[in-house]
């Protein structure tokens, strides 16, 4: 019987690439949108004299267009090795993600930090909306530009995610073993705190009914509403994680007028099925390098350190799901930063805490 199944199940899919195939083929060009890019610097970082800079576009398979800055080294001739960073979530290229970019392109990288799918200047409407799928798309999608480049080997391509992007950095890496090594820094996993809360103070079901409830009343009612910018002017009694967003983003230290984290937020909604779903199920199978590095002080270390473990173990506080042990331990590190909270990470904060020598140690090592 269960093979019959198995026969079945592969008749089926072989049925579905078939038809798939007498379709008319869209390619790159049909699906392309054109974009009106700001060509003058608008980043919250000066430009490095190290490094040469231009704005690029790429599609993804959900026939979308991102808008990106790409990073590489001057007076190079050799294919190199790329890394294509993104995040936080809520951010722009114009931040955080950017900053990292310009900085490993300093190290020898050709880099490209990219605004996903429905923020910044890429395409994508409703504005601010995010989605488990598309999301990883856009890191794979970017792997697909900077392999189709000819100042890059298609072999050594790495992927920096930040904050909410680290946990989808992880589910793409998972995803796609083009991904030869992989950072999480200061990451969220948006699908757990989605579905969960902060240190799963809602991980029941009647908390997850009445967000639902909610969530389905406020798609009748205002289905394009925003909510979750770093809220402005601060609470004497705001705690200090708040105080620190607020810090980045509502200051000329990370303000940034495309942002939502900046300004309005996101759409209410607008993450709807990050709640039902889970980035981090597979990663215990990811058999390239990841390095997951956090703050010692931030206040989302624990799901740095819960990733990790899983990712190494098949298991973790926090998960109720158990898999097996990774197949490959031997290239994966948890980096804890002495004395960095959360936001410290985006830029380095006062203490100038992103360790960049560890992290392109870490992409040559991973990257030949």
């Amino acid at each position: 019987m269960k093979k019959a199944l198995i026969i079945a199940a592969t008749l089926f899919f072989a049925a579905c690439g078939n038809k798939s195939q007498t379709t008319t083929t869209t390619n790159d060009t049909e699906m392309k949108q054109e974009l009106t890019l700001t060509q003058e610097w608008d980043k919250v970082f000066p430009l490095s004299e190290k490094v040469n800079h231009r704005k690029v576009t790429f599609e993804t398979q959900y026939g979308l267009t991102l808008a990106a800055d790409l990073y590489t080294p001057k007076n190079t001739v050799d294919k190199l090795p790329a890394i294509a960073v993104s995040g936080p979530f809520g951010a722009t290229k114009e931040q955080s993600s950017g900053l990292y970019a310009m900085r490993m392109a300093e190290h020898g990288f050709v880099t490209l930090a990219f605004d996903p799918s429905y923020t910044g200047e890429s395409s994508g409407k409703p504005r601010r909306t995010a989605s488990p799928d598309i999301n990883t798309e856009d890191f794979l999608a970017a792997v697909d530009f900077l392999s189709n480049l000819d100042n890059v080997d298609p072999e050594r391509i790495g992927i920096i995610g930040i904050c909410g992007w680290g946990g989808i950095a992880l589910n793409a890496a998972a995803a796609d073993p083009r991904i030869k090594a992989t950072v999480a820094s200061t990451m969220y996993d948006m699908t757990r705190i989605g579905g969960n809360g902060y240190y799963e103070a809602n991980d029941n079901e009647t908390d997850r009914h009445a967000a639902r409830e909610a969530l389905s009343k406020q798609r009748l009612t205002d289905p394009l509403a925003m909510a979750g910018g770093v809220i402005d002017p601060l609470p004497e009694d705001a705690p200090q994680f708040v105080k620190d967003y607020h810090a980045y983003y509502k200051t000329p230290r990370g303000y940034h007028a495309r942002s939502g984290n900046s300004n309005d937020g996101w759409r209410v909604i607008g993450t709807q099925a990050y709640a039902n779903a889970r980035f981090l199920y597979y990663i215990n199978e990811i058999r390239s390098a990841v390095m997951i590095m956090h703050g010692e002080k931030a206040h989302s270390r624990y799901f740095g350190e819960a990733a990790y473990h899983y990712m190494m173990d098949g298991k973790a506080e926090g998960y109720n799901f158990i898999g097996k042990p990774n197949p490959v331990p031997e290239n994966k590190q948890l980096l804890i930063i002495p004395g960095a909270s959360h936001c410290d990470l985006y830029d380095g904060g006062e203490g100038n805490f992103i360790p960049f020598d560890k992290l392109e140690q870490f992409f040559n090592e991973n990257l030949k």
